[in-house]
């Protein structure tokens, strides 16, 4: 793991045990594709990632009088979405102008702790004050939710003029087994071409049957950004910067923005430095 994240001084420190200390270190990140920040710690990454958030919607919103924002759900960003709401550094986001929506949604009623948008009502929508016809969650217990969603989508996308009609941020996590959104590996909703949101099962995971949004819609968004924290993703994050891997092995690598920019978000741990 050391070979895959170089560093600018003091490469010659390291303690007892092989390891380099944080603070010997100024830390980079490992190659991959798109721009790559790396925080020591996961409070340093949330308050960048935020701003860049506020950001890109004050800028969208001045351009286009709208931002359109894809989260994503999992304990990962959780930190993330609070912070949005408590920081005084985040009060300026243009709720009042911004569309939600939902990356991927398991498929259970709204009311299930595994729901996807229950986290994100419950720690965005009620405090926020967006308007509640911005507010966009996957009816994933309709027996048409893919085909819904996906006819919603191009609706409110398409009031923007050809070529501005996508996502302005589309905010990603990733699986220890290389899965972003509900798109897992080997799965033939992977090379999806057509379909901007796909109804897919899946095996090994709680409950099988997900909705989510496919690569195509995902790769045509303005930015996006991939969180992804803890010591346990340290060995994926080394396996897709290694790039001996495909996307159906590892569909995370299908993540290439078609005219937009990719920015991986990056903890020490993640990186696989010695905390």
């Amino acid at each position: 793991m050391e070979q895959m994240i170089q560093t600018r001084s003091n490469a010659d420190k390291s303690d007892d045990s092989g390891s380099y200390s944080l603070e010997d270190l100024d830390l980079e990140g490992p190659s991959l594709p798109g721009e790559v920040i790396v925080k020591k710690s996961v409070e340093n990454l949330i308050d960048l990632l935020a701003a860049e958030i506020v950001v890109q919607a004050t800028l969208c919103v001045r351009r286009f009088g709208t931002f359109h924002l894809a989260l994503s759900g999992g304990s990962t960003p959780l930190p993330l979405y609070e912070r949005l709401m408590y920081d005084p550094n985040c009060r300026s986001l243009p709720w009042a102008h911004t569309h939600l929506w939902i990356v991927d949604e398991r498929c259970v009623p709204f009311d299930d702790e595994r729901s996807n948008f229950q986290m994100i009502n419950e720690t965005i929508v009620i405090h926020s004050g967006i308007p509640p016809e911005q507010v966009h969650p996957i009816a994933a217990m309709s027996q048409n939710a893919e085909v819904e969603y996906e006819a919603l989508l191009r609706e409110l996308l398409a009031q923007r003029e050809a070529g501005e009609d996508r996502l302005d941020f589309v905010l990603l996590g990733m699986g220890s087994d290389g899965h972003t959104a509900s798109l897992f590996p080997s799965h033939e909703a992977i090379n999806e071409r057509v379909k901007i949101v796909r109804a897919i099962e899946a095996d090994n995971v709680d409950p099988p049957q997900r909705i989510t949004m496919t690569l195509p819609l995902i790769n045509s968004a303005r930015e996006i950004a991939i969180l992804v924290t803890g010591e346990a993703k340290a060995p994926m994050i080394e396996r897709i910067a290694s790039g001996h891997e495909s996307m159906d092995e590892l569909p995370i690598k299908g993540v290439i923005p078609t005219n937009g920019s990719l920015k991986w978000y990056l903890d020490a741990g993640a990186c696989g430095y010695a905390q």
